[in-house]
């Protein structure tokens, strides 16, 4: 697959990576700050903002899970609230598409349930993002599928078996445009586990999908090797200041890295180009400073040439040095005089 477009904007190797302003709960529960988020991604450069669909009930039952691993940014959370503190209020959506669209964002979300996909049509979302948690959940998939809009879908945490499984429901469903996105689904993900050569090869799997990146780590050096090994879609969780606090604020990009990814991205993208060789037309004036073989000291005529009185220098005005054992030994035709390009009149 060459390309897509999502929400109007061409997205594939041939253009710019698309990069996704992830909103999760950053918004830490005021529809204000979420509009600010909007307003400061957009002035960043990123391309779409992402919401997240969902309820604490449509997630979870209260009291079935506690968060145990104390590794996790969430520890001793009990999981149904932690969702109720993260969820964006269904009815802030329509404010948040409209903020975006105004700025010329695509905007878009992940569903979580299928009541969720009808809302999120009523709201004609250009795209649909499957989680890495979700991507096992059949009937999700197939509901998302059969609104023949863009998949963008995440792989954290699943074996391969169960991504072709996914690709494969989509497919049957509808889906043609697809994006398969590599993940790490830790919290903050680190450079260690993030596994950047798997992006070609999942390339090679599934050559009728774009592949790109959802990045937990921080900064902005994995998306850019992302980028430089074939990732066409960078997805990124983003706030205002990671010192207000909120649920994935620990491993969000702030406004001024938004921009950073923007640049950088790009830039590498352009620096990708083509395999070439040989010398480019923005080579050519440079080829004056190549080597080539000069006199070293005031040779007379008749005077053989030495590694005494000839030196292989820039700029390159005389002999290639490849002629430099050819004319060793040979004599001068006339005087010349130090610092003047050794050309075959003057043997």
């Amino acid at each position: 697959m060459q390309e897509i477009t999502i929400g109007g904007r061409p997205v594939g190797p041939a253009h710019a990576p698309f990069i996704i302003a992830e909103l999760s709960g950053n918004h830490n529960q005021s529809l204000e700050r979420g509009l600010a988020i909007v307003d400061a991604v957009a002035a960043a450069g990123a391309h779409a903002i992402k919401l997240q669909t969902y309820t604490a009930d449509t997630m979870t039952l209260r009291g079935v899970h506690r968060i145990e691993d104390p590794n996790s940014l969430w520890y001793g959370r009990e999981l149904y609230d932690l969702y109720e503190e993260a969820h964006t209020p269904w009815d802030w959506h329509r404010a948040l598409f409209d903020r975006a669209k105004q700025h010329g964002l695509v905007a878009f979300s992940s569903p979580f349930d299928e009541s969720a996909v009808d809302f999120l049509e009523s709201l004609d979302a250009p795209a649909y993002k499957i989680a890495s948690f979700e991507n096992t959940d059949w009937p999700l998939l197939r509901r998302v599928a059969r609104t023949g809009k863009p998949v963008i879908m995440s792989i954290g945490a699943s074996k391969l078996a169960e991504v072709a499984e996914a690709v494969d429901i989509l497919r049957a469903e509808g889906c043609r445009d697809l994006v398969l996105l590599k993940c790490t689904s830790t919290y903050p993900a680190t450079p260690q586990n993030t596994n950047l050569r798997t992006i070609p090869h999942l390339q090679q799997l599934f050559p009728d999908a774009l592949v790109g990146l959802s990045d937990h780590t921080m900064g902005v050096g994995a998306a850019v090797g992302a980028v430089a090994l074939g990732a066409t879609v960078v997805e990124k969780h983003v706030t205002l200041r990671r010192a207000d606090g909120g649920v994935d604020s620990a491993f969000s990009l702030e406004p001024e890295e938004v921009a950073q990814l923007v640049t950088e991205t790009e830039r590498v993208w352009q620096a990708l180009g083509h395999i070439q060789y040989g010398v480019q037309r923005a080579e050519e004036k440079s080829r004056l400073y190549k080597r080539s073989i000069y006199v070293a000291r005031d040779i007379r005529a008749g005077e053989a040439f030495t590694a005494d009185n000839l030196r292989v220098v820039r700029p390159g005005d005389g002999l290639a040095p490849r002629f430099y054992a050819e004319v060793m030994g040979k004599t001068a035709r006339t005087d010349l005089r130090a610092g003047t390009p050794l050309t075959w009149e003057a043997l």
